[in-house]
């Protein structure tokens, strides 16, 4: 499966620039993985945006801030703006969480992003593999995974067309992740591929 760029759906804006999930395990690296490609990727010239998902609360500022009081006082969404960045809270007060699509049309355009989590999607994915951590591998039962990243060998029986690479070698991940940006074909937000 090649790189993903969301597109719109009749309601929906357009998402620019390729779409990679990187999904595995609780405990198998994915956060640290995230950091090196982030890093590397954004040292080379490119904008890399990041979705991260959380099945806990998530708590972005403390209680007593200006901002916390107003979203708790009842504010649909606070934005806070800096010098230095800006942060958007949306309270959903028991509304239904939002589609990836609809969050990720809400990013800057980038030259990749990365979502980390919603194994549950229809978008190209990375899955961050460690036998060790005694859970089975994802990609025996997900076709859209793309590569895996290991720290053991190529299993024999890998189907054709999943990378495999090593965990421990970031410049050979990394050149496969600039790579796999570079081709470009597009995916419509409810995850169909369109050729």
């Amino acid at each position: 499966m090649e790189p993903a760029t969301v597109l719109p759906t009749e309601s929906e804006p357009r998402v620019s620039g390729p779409v990679l999930a990187v999904v595995g395990w609780s405990g198998s690296g994915k956060t640290t993985l995230l950091e090196h490609l982030v890093a590397g990727l954004s040292g080379a010239g490119l904008r890399v945006n990041i979705v991260k998902h959380s099945h806990h609360d998530i708590e972005l500022e403390p209680p007593r801030k200006d901002s916390a009081r107003l979203r708790l006082a009842g504010a649909a969404e606070v934005m806070v703006a800096s010098p230095y960045r800006i942060a958007i809270m949306r309270e959903l007060r028991a509304a239904p969480e939002p589609p990836l699509a609809e969050l990720l049309a809400r990013l800057s355009p980038a030259d990749l992003t990365l979502v980390e989590g919603y194994k549950w999607e229809s978008l190209p994915k990375l899955e961050v593999h460690r036998p060790a951590l005694d859970k089975p591998a994802l990609y025996v039962d997900d076709a859209t995974i793309v590569a895996v990243v290991s720290d053991v060998a190529r299993p024999a029986t890998l189907r054709a067309g999943v990378a495999w690479l090593d965990l421990n070698d970031i410049g050979a991940v990394l050149a496969w992740v600039g790579k796999w940006a570079g081709a470009n074909p597009q995916v419509l937000a409810g995850g169909v591929v369109k050729d």
